[in-house]
């Protein structure tokens, strides 16, 4: 099935005038409709499907015309005004680097399956010069020039990216067990980055709030299909077997190590970057209930995604390995 999501964006688009909250703030039930739509099983479902059909016809997402010209401060809903374009700074730097993910990630993903390699990567010649760059990178380096147009838009400024450099590649013995830690690693930051893109629309109106739409269905769109691909390849995995893999990868890793996957640390960064303690403490209790329900919303998900089905949409999987070998 393919779902209609400019229809929902319109139905879904935000009011302040609407708002149950006086100060014009989203409420809790705004941020639960928007996750209800955003992350309803059936949208979950669609972006898995349109999996196969893009590891033989890949095809960027168009983006719904945006009035660019439009946008202004006005638009924002419920924080204040530095602290959004402290989080727009923050995401901006974080969107940068998209080669660097994507190449690390094609590593980790050849030995395992060519196809999710080249999705993400796209293809590399002989001597290691990228030929065709993969469609995750052609849909996500789309981001950064979006966020600068609002950023100038919003202040009159142009600000200059400051990427941090990515982690490299780290060959190991069992690439099963590699591709495993980056892959929950490549998952948490997508999933991390849809809550905060839709956390950040249900702050904004008009076209300013299209703009985070867009890149809000690009985040869903792959984190969904990074994830159904993870349970397709790992079938023999468990929740309480990722819970004892993140914990093994933040052991003795408090600070951030670009060679060296931690979530901790990531988290470390995240909360610098996007200016956590500049927000309101509203704002931080809004935010950590749009993950925690989000999360809630994927792990229904996950109970649809059953061996038959994904065996159905993917073929069979590589690993046949069982939780303890990885």
């Amino acid at each position: 099935m393919t779902i209609d999501l400019p229809l929902i964006h319109n139905k879904l688009h935000y009011n302040q005038s609407a708002s149950s909250d006086p100060s014009g703030s989203p409420t809790q039930q705004d941020l639960r409709n928007l996750l209800d739509h955003y992350f309803s099983i059936a949208h979950l479902n669609d972006r898995l499907q349109d999996l196969p059909h893009q590891f033989h016809h890949p095809q960027c997402r168009p983006w719904t015309p945006i009035d660019w010209q439009a946008i202004a401060l006005d638009q924002i809903v419920g924080i204040q005004p530095q602290v959004f374009l402290s989080i727009l700074r923050g995401a901006i730097d974080t969107e940068a680097p998209i080669r660097g993910y994507t190449q690390t990630s094609r590593q980790y993903l050849e030995p395992i399956d060519p196809r999710m390699a080249r999705f993400v990567g796209g293809v590399v010649g002989e001597d290691g010069q990228l030929l065709e760059p993969g469609l995750w990178e052609k849909e996500e380096r789309q981001h950064t020039p979006a966020l600068l147009k609002v950023y100038s838009q919003l202040t009159g400024e142009k600000v200059i990216p400051q990427p941090h450099r990515v982690r490299a590649y780290q060959a190991e013995a069992n690439p099963t067990v590699a591709l495993y830690r980056h892959g929950l690693h490549r998952v948490a930051t997508e999933y991390g980055a849809a809550c905060l893109y839709l956390w950040l629309m249900a702050h904004t109106t008009g076209p300013l709030q299209a703009v985070l739409h867009e890149l809000l269905l690009d985040e869903i769109n792959h984190m969904a299909k990074f994830w159904g691909f993870g349970i397709w390849a790992y079938p023999n995995s468990s929740l309480p077997h990722i819970g004892w893999t993140l914990l093994q990868t933040m052991q003795g890793r408090v600070g951030y190590q670009r060679d060296r996957s931690s979530l901790v640390g990531t988290l470390q960064r995240m909360t610098d970057v996007l200016g956590w303690q500049a927000w309101s403490a509203r704002n931080r209790w809004t935010f950590t209930l749009t993950c925690f329900h989000a999360l809630g919303r994927l792990s229904r998900w996950n109970q649809h995604l059953t061996p038959a089905f994904l065996q159905d949409l993917l073929g069979e999987s590589p690993c046949h390995c069982s939780k303890e070998n990885f």
